[in-house]
């Protein structure tokens, strides 16, 4: 199959690299900077230099995915993608989209016969090599269409045992993508997962501050343990019952880095934490984890603990986030 993307930065670019490896599909890519694009013209896709020139190359009924920061970026690219695609033609948001948007670009597009698929997409920089954990959101006749692709970019079903009872089910599931739904429910489901992911990195980081501080002064002296950080982490990786992907990504920059000299502590949100928030308050669903997560990420900005270097050193191990330049002087004595 062929696919267009539009955004080669660091999720675009790897996801195009993915399909081109699968050795079964072809892809044409555009993106504002035109070394981006020369560097996967040279990997094997096809480059163009505007998103006329892209829709061109591509044979209809044709699929682009735009992997852009969610907000006007990704409104502008698809207002110009209506403007220039055809019925019959797909249109793929796979960033951080809030879901309700989806909703409204599925109706918008729906009149000019344009389908569109919200994938909630989970790999961050890492997704090259493990594959990409997919929630996808649209009509049915149209994610099965595109199934090859996704296919490729799944993670596969690796080595992970299989879960009693789950014969007849969507074997999709458990090579690492879902059809969650219609148009939004792919990122609703994302949203909620990312959501979830600031509750577990904040227990990892409140954990091991706990763990960093059980030597501190204030302790009487035979309470006080001077504790090895990167090996508890690397232990807990072994066997425990708290292991994860996170746990991984914080025993690395432990094992690197034991006081995490190189982060402030400033830890930004996304937009999903929030997103996740909002929509429990909908629902009246109690959500204190994920509340206290989100909000230990605004009391960051003004006051970093070791806790908060955990954070910032796990979002730049999974998604290659980097604290923002201001962040070193605002935590300047």
């Amino acid at each position: 199959m062929q696919l267009g993307m539009i955004g080669l930065g660091r999720m675009g670019g790897n996801i195009v690299r993915r399909l081109i490896a699968g050795g079964t599909h072809g892809a044409v890519v555009y993106d504002r900077n035109p070394e981006a694009v020369a560097a996967l013209a040279a990997a094997g896709a096809t480059g163009s230099a505007s998103l006329a020139d892209l829709v061109a190359e591509l044979a209809p009924p044709r699929a682009v995915w735009v992997m852009l920061p969610a907000g006007e970026a990704t409104e502008a690219a698809i207002r110009a993608l209506a403007g220039l695609m055809q019925g019959g033609d797909t249109i793929i948001d796979g960033g951080n989209t809030f879901w309700q948007d989806d909703i409204r670009r599925a109706a918008e597009l729906k009149a000019n016969g344009i389908h569109y698929v919200d994938v909630g997409t989970s790999g961050g920089v890492w997704g090259l090599a493990r594959g990409y954990c997919m929630m996808i959101g649209g009509e049915t006749a149209i994610v099965d269409r595109l199934d090859p692709i996704f296919a490729t970019l799944a993670p596969g079903h690796g080595d992970i045992p299989r879960t009693p009872g789950r014969e007849g089910r969507d074997p999709r599931v458990e090579r690492g993508y879902l059809h969650a739904g219609p148009a939004g429910a792919g990122h609703f489901v994302k949203m909620v997962h990312n959501g979830i992911e600031y509750g577990l990195m904040q227990a990892y980081a409140e954990g091991f501050d706990i763990l960093r501080n059980a030597g501190g002064e204030t302790l009487p002296p035979q309470h006080r343990f001077q504790l090895d950080l990167p090996d508890i982490a690397e232990v807990w990786r072994r066997g425990s019952v708290i292991p994860s992907w996170l746990l991984d990504l914080t025993a690395a920059a432990l094992a690197n880095s034991p006081v995490l000299d190189q982060y402030s502590g400033f830890v930004e949100d996304s937009g999903e934490g929030r997103w996740t928030v909002n929509a429990a308050i909908d629902e009246a669903v109690p959500a204190e984890v994920l509340t206290a997560a989100l909000y230990a990420r605004f009391r960051s900005r003004r006051d970093h603990t070791f806790a908060e270097k955990i954070l910032s050193a796990m979002r730049a191990g999974f998604g290659g986030h980097n604290e923002p330049p201001a962040a070193a002087d605002k935590s300047a004595p």
